[in-house]
């Protein structure tokens, strides 16, 4: 098709590249709105999610921590944390294989996926461990987070409410985690993570920060990595 080109750079899978989209700001929409709609028109790893039957561009993000982490094996125990809608999970899946077990867990309702067994609820609830370990048959061989709560526009406060979710989401990987098992965090750059760093460090063999190339060059965002888990004695 004229104007359009084959382009296999994102993630191994066959994406087209575009000309630019423009976004005209209309009466009802705010320029940062309009900002935030031209982006995601003229993102390729939308595009290639849309492509590629991916329900999220965060797909990408964890295919590539993968990549560089080797986080998945057949026959892991997997659980999701604010997996909706369900991008991380997808990922997963498909290296757990039949022999694996993966519960996506959100407080949002989640369109059912294949190999996935959907939990509805909080984290944070007081019933929500053994209902997870009912779940998973088990301790958990990997806990993923890519939770973030709703930004309010002030830097420094949204950077204080992802660092306490990070808290509370390595608070439960701590708890539900076999020996050996690995976590993966986002967070926000900022400032308040020695804290998250100190516990994990106590915690697990390795602990690396890393930013994939899908995680947008003008964000605060990255994630951590923590492998080798093992119980306070």
């Amino acid at each position: 098709m004229k104007g359009q080109t084959q382009n296999r750079g994102i993630g191994g899978l066959a994406t087209k590249r575009r000309e630019a989209v423009r976004v005209k700001t209309a009466k009802k929409r705010s320029a940062s709105s309009a900002a935030w709609l031209r982006r995601q028109l003229n993102d390729p790893y939308v595009a290639a999610a849309k492509e590629g039957g991916l329900r999220s561009r965060a797909a990408f993000k964890i295919m590539q921590l993968h990549e560089q982490f080797h986080l998945f094996h057949a026959g892991q125990r997997v659980l999701d944390l604010g997996a909706a809608p369900g991008g991380w999970s997808q990922i997963a899946a498909k290296h757990l294989g039949a022999s694996g077990t993966l519960v996506a867990l959100d407080i949002l309702e989640m369109q059912p996926l294949s190999g996935t067994l959907i939990l509805q609820m909080d984290f944070m609830a007081e019933d929500a461990p053994a209902k997870i370990r009912e779940a998973l048959a088990g301790e958990a061989d990997v806990v993923l987070s890519d939770m973030a709560p709703s930004t309010t526009g002030h830097s420094r406060t949204d950077h204080l409410r992802i660092m306490a979710l990070a808290d509370c989401a390595a608070a439960f990987a701590i708890e539900v985690l076999a020996p050996g098992g690995t976590f993966v965090c986002k967070l926000f750059q900022g400032g308040a993570e020695k804290d998250l760093l100190d516990l994990l460090k106590k915690h697990f063999a390795k602990v690396k920060h890393a930013k994939p190339p899908a995680s947008r060059s003008d964000s605060a965002e990255s994630y951590i990595v923590a492998q080798g888990f093992r119980k306070a004695p």
